[in-house]
């Protein structure tokens, strides 16, 4: 609404005196031109016309301005923001006045503060004066998050940045937190914001910086599946805030009754991460739960147990193994997975001595020649063998590759004293191999005088290399084994790669000699043996630990690939335990009818969480997957707990359910410390207050000082106006043309 409105100029003395010599001195011009052309009208017309041009020019020196003075039309407006999210429950707000006193939520402690009697001082009129208005206009509103169940998160970047849009005339913001934000942007972009608009943020914080006194588990991570009778491994995390070390029994549950007890001693103010080994008994679907007794002067007694699903099936692998002689190594491990009753086992043997690829019972007479046939196999082992004749074809290696890339079948590869494998670094499989070997000694190194594996950081923590079930026992076992008496020529292992074990005591240029190393590729994943002397772990134990250990590999290499599957359907995910707000990446293998991989489809995932929502999400392949059947994916879940997964094909029909479990915290936490550091951030980006609920009236005061609302005032330059740039030449174009007719020019 405009006020008033006035012309004014903002030219200095000497632009005056300058505008003034300017009339003058074309007044003084004029007068003579026309005292020598007799004072004619059309003479007398165009000096007056000099002189309106000159007197614009003299005035535009001035700086002439048009202003209007303009009061805003809503009312000025404070808006309460408190905080109304489950955080807000945590019983840790204790009156400074009577510390004796239990202590209350922080929810509790803000009740008074936000109510419109408290307040009211702000919106109540001067009653001296009757045409007074209220200081501000008073808006109370709670906030959390915009999540299907708001309660559960904190949005504070959403909830400033909304008070910005809804109010048009906003004065100030008293923010009511314990400053948890755990959804949306950094509350900073919303603060910029509000300092742009110069509006204070008057920050209350709630609850207090120190953690409750609580054990929590705050990560159960059972695999998606295991295998009946066979072990196990159930990795967790226990969190601990209290002051001192305590001594828990541990308790792993199963649904069918099954319970594991293990005493621990968990870290003052630390974390005990460790695993306990499980050994189902039979088939189906289990929930496993894992419980920590309440220990003295916990504050928070419902997050002391985890539950977690995992599905127990009997197990069925392909595995493949091509080797081009029967050594050692092959017949110990050939004979070990054939006695395995879930692993099928076929060979290929390129013996050199013969023509004819193959032996007696499961060994094929030549290696798989088809994308669908060798897509069988889960796991393949590439003992002594290279490219050429009687050997690995360069379309063979091609396959391999594109099978671990695209649907995460498992390779091992088994160098041996022929130096075959070394040929495979010039083919498609280059990528693949986790190290880097030295040509100039393609045949390795060998020594009469046994060594020994000496594990890494990563492989004393590693599933493969657990040939015990402790730390101190599993190192114990790995010193004590039998050693070898050759290695691989490996310089290095390649970057992305990870070593689990080295050489006891060679090394070189860079570091110990690497023995045991694994790597990710695409979907699948490799293991190097670098030595070929694990059959002789054997000695005295017969296969306690060389059939555990290949037995683990086999499982490990297979894991992601039989997460789900049906007929012509297989998915696996990435990572295998999905955290909530984390990435995970779906793939999806569809065969045809006849068994080969579809190349071209419609895949659609149908995710339903929890709390009933759902969504879809299309699998799309890349151009260099097409001929493998690879689909994929990207979603974020949102929530805890199971998600349900339907998978189907529009052009084979089939389709396929399983279950996800994503793990990970609630955001909101009760027990958690408080966040002050972000609330006096706010404060000073937006220049405002930081205080606590105990010292408030102080806010209420700053507040008091807040200027009045300062009317807008709106300048029209007109000396600057393209109109009155445009006036002046036309009247100046008229000045010259009307002289030209006259014949002055």
């Amino acid at each position: 609404m405009i006020e008033s409105q006035w012309f004014s100029m903002s030219a200095d003395p000497w632009a005056v005196a300058f505008a003034v010599f300017l009339i003058v001195g074309c007044l003084a011009l004029s007068l003579t031109a026309l005292n020598r052309t007799g004072f004619k009208r059309l003479h007398c017309c165009l000096e007056i016309l000099r002189l309106v041009v000159v007197s614009l020019v003299a005035l535009a020196v001035c700086q002439p301005e048009w202003l209007q003075k303009f009061m805003p039309v809503s009312e000025p407006t404070m808006v309460v923001l408190w905080d109304e999210s489950e955080s807000m429950t945590t019983e840790d707000v204790i009156d400074a006045q009577n510390l004796g006193t239990p202590a209350v939520s922080r929810a509790q402690s803000i009740e008074p503060i936000v109510t419109d009697e408290y307040w009211r001082r702000f919106v109540e009129r001067d009653e001296n004066d009757v045409e007074s208005e209220s200081r501000l206009q008073v808006v109370i509103e709670p906030f959390s998050s915009t999540l299907s169940k708001p309660k559960k998160g904190s949005d504070l970047n959403s909830a400033l940045n909304g008070l910005i849009e809804r109010y048009e005339n906003l004065r100030a913001v008293v923010l009511v937190t314990d400053g948890g934000w755990n959804t949306g942007g950094p509350p900073t972009e919303a603060a910029t914001q509000l300092r742009m608009r110069d509006v204070p943020v008057f920050a209350v914080g709630v609850g207090s910086e120190t953690p409750l006194p609580d054990l929590e588990v705050s990560s159960l991570n059972a695999p998606t599946f295991g295998v009946v009778n066979k072990p196990t491994r159930i990795p967790f995390v226990v969190t601990s805030t209290l002051a001192r070390d305590v001594s828990v029994d541990l308790a792993l549950e199963s649904t069918d009754g099954e319970r594991i007890e293990k005493n621990y001693t968990i870290p003052a103010n630390g974390n005990l991460q460790e695993a306990l080994i499980w050994r189902p008994k039979r088939v189906g679907e289990y929930e496993l739960k894992l419980t920590v007794p309440l220990a003295d002067g916990e504050r928070i007694e419902n997050n002391n147990q985890l539950s977690a699903p995992i599905e127990i099936r009997k197990e069925s692998l392909k595995v493949l193994v091509v080797e081009s002689s029967p050594r050692w190594e092959f017949r110990y491990l050939r004979n070990a997975l054939m006695r395995d009753p879930g692993v099928d086992v076929s060979c290929v043997l390129y013996h050199p001595s013969i023509k004819a690829v193959g032996g007696g019972k499961g060994y094929l007479k030549e290696f798989p020649r088809t994308v669908d046939e060798l897509a069988a196999y889960d796991v393949i082992f590439l003992g002594d063998v290279g490219v050429g004749d009687n050997q690995l074809t360069e379309d063979d290696c091609r396959r391999i590759k594109g099978l671990v890339e695209n649907q995460a079948t498992g390779l091992i590869l088994m160098p041996g004293l022929s130096g075959k494998q070394l040929s495979l670094a010039e083919t498609e499989l280059s990528p693949l191999i986790p190290v880097i070997f030295d040509s100039q000694q393609p045949k390795g190194w060998g020594n009469r005088i046994a060594a020994e594996f000496q594990l890494t950081e990563a492989g004393s923590r590693s599933l493969l290399t657990k040939l015990a079930d402790t730390p101190e026992a599993n190192e114990s076992v790995w010193r004590s084994l039998p050693g070898f008496q050759w290695y691989a020529p490996v310089l290095r292992a390649k970057v992305g790669s990870q070593v689990l074990a080295v050489h006891g005591t060679e090394s070189n240029e860079n570091g110990r000699i690497a023995l045991l190393v694994t790597k990710t590729f695409g979907a699948g994943k490799i293991l190097l043996m670098g030595t070929d002397g694990a059959w002789r772990w054997r000695k005295g134990v017969e296969d306690r630990y060389h059939y555990r250990f290949w037995g683990q590999v086999a499982r490990w290499m297979a894991y992601q690939r039989n997460m789900a599957g049906s007929d012509g359907m297989r998915l696996f995910y990435s990572p295998d335990r999905p955290q909530t707000g984390q990435t995970l990446t779906m793939n999806a293998n569809v065969m045809t009818i006849s068994g080969e991989p579809l190349q071209n489809g419609t895949v659609i995932a149908q995710i339903v969480a929890p709390s009933g929502n759902s969504q879809r999400v299309r699998l799309a392949t890349q151009a260099s997957a097409e001929q493998w059947g690879l689909f994929s994916g990207f979603v974020v879940p949102e929530e805890n707990g199971p998600h349900l997964v339907t998978l189907s094909c529009a052009e084979t029909g089939t389709q396929l359910e399983t279950m996800i479990n994503v793990q990970g915290l609630e955001r909101e936490r009760i027990g958690r410390p408080a966040n002050l550091a972000a609330l006096k951030e706010i404060a000073v980006v937006t220049r405002g207050k930081t205080t606590s609920i105990g010292k408030i009236d102080e806010l209420v005061d700053e507040i008091d000082k807040l200027p009045k609302v300062q009317p807008q005032l709106k300048r029209f330059r007109l000396w600057a106006s393209p109109y009155w740039a445009g006036m002046m030449l036309v009247f100046m174009s008229i000045f010259w043309i009307g002289r030209k007719l006259v014949g002055v020019i």
